[in-house]
């Protein structure tokens, strides 16, 4: 799985978090991780640990009628 800058994932132990840096095409990313505080975690996370890239949809601005 190709990862991109600022993707959104879910590690396989629960966390979520942003990929901030690439290492070596996709061998290591350092991500921003949000602990359960609310504050953010930096930490170096290899492909293993990642279990899904979070696609989040925004809801339409409603249209004046």
């Amino acid at each position: 799985m190709k990862l991109d800058m600022f993707q959104k994932i879910r590690l396989k132990d629960g966390r979520f978090g942003h990929i901030v840096e690439i290492f070596n095409d996709g061998e290591a990313y350092m991500v921003d991780i949000q602990a359960q505080d609310g504050e953010y975690e930096t930490e170096t996370i290899y492909p293993k640990d990642i279990k899904s890239v979070v696609v989040e949809v925004e809801e339409p601005f409603p249209v004046a009628m």
